[in-house]
C-alpha cells in the first residue's frame, strides 16, 4: 500500500477538492461515477478540472426524468464529459411489456428489478472500465449507511472508493455550484430507492 487511509482521511476527508487531487494524482487508472442526481455537476467539475478527460460512468436505468436527461446532456457538454453510459440489457419498454410496471419497493420482484436496472450494468462497467479507483459523489447526509463511510476506502474488489464531498451538506453543494455557476437538476427520481434515505444496494456491495 502506497498510502495510510488513516492518514488521508484525517488530513484530506474534509477538503474535497484536495483530495479529489491527491487521488488523480495516485497515476491509477480512475473513474468517476455519476447518476445525474441534484448536485451531480459538483463532483464532475471538481474531477474534470483535475483530469479533464476522466472516463465518467453513468448506469442509466431508463427510467430517468426528463428533467434529468436534459441535465445529463447540458452537463455533459459544458463539462466536455468523457462519458460512457451502461444500460441494462433489456430496453424499459422490453422490460415493461414482459414484467410490468415498476414493482413496489414492498413487492419481492423488485430486488431482481434493481438487479436489473443497476446492478447488473454497475458489475459490467467494473468489469469493463477495470478501475484502480472510483470517485463517487456520496454524502454522509443522504442515508444512515452512507454516514457511517469514510471518505477513502477500499471495497472488495480492491478498488480505491473516493468520496470527495462525503462530509459536505447541501449548502456546501450549493454554494459550489454558484461558485462556479453549474446547473443542477432537482426533477431526479430513482425507481431502485423510491425513498430519499433508502440504499438501492449499490453502495453497500462495492
Amino acid at each position: 500500500m502506497e498510502f495510510d487511509i488513516d492518514t488521508i482521511n484525517r488530513d484530506l476527508g474534509s477538503d474535497p477538492e484536495a483530495l479529489t487531487r491527491w487521488a488523480l494524482g495516485l497515476g491509477k487508472h480512475a473513474i468517476c461515477t455519476t447518476n445525474f442526481r441534484p448536485f451531480e455537476a459538483v463532483i464532475l467539475h471538481m474531477a474534470t478540472q483535475v483530469k479533464p478527460d476522466i472516463p465518467v460512468v453513468w448506469m442509466d436505468s431508463g427510467y430517468n426524468t426528463e428533467a434529468t436527461y436534459r441535465f445529463a446532456e447540458e452537463v455533459a457538454q459544458r463539462l466536455s464529459l468523457n462519458l460512457t453510459i451502461y444500460h441494462p440489457r433489456r430496453s424499459r419498454a422490453h422490460r415493461e411489456a414482459v414484467d410490468g410496471p415498476v414493482p413496489d419497493i414492498d413487492d419481492p420482484r423488485h430486488a431482481a428489478f434493481t438487479e436489473e436496472v443497476k446492478l447488473e450494468p454497475f458489475q459490467r462497467a467494473l468489469h469493463e472500465m477495470a478501475p484502480e479507483i472510483w470517485l463517487t459523489a456520496l454524502r454522509a447526509e443522504d442515508t444512515t449507511q452512507r454516514a457511517e463511510m469514510q471518505p477513502v476506502s477500499i471495497n472488495a474488489d480492491g478498488i480505491i472508493k473516493v468520496a470527495p464531498v462525503l462530509y459536505w451538506t447541501a449548502k456546501d453543494m450549493y454554494q459550489y455550484l454558484q461558485k462556479h455557476d453549474l446547473p443542477n437538476n432537482f426533477d431526479y427520481f430513482d425507481p431502485t430507492k423510491v425513498e430519499d434515505k433508502r440504499e438501492c444496494g449499490l453502495h453497500l456491495q462495492h
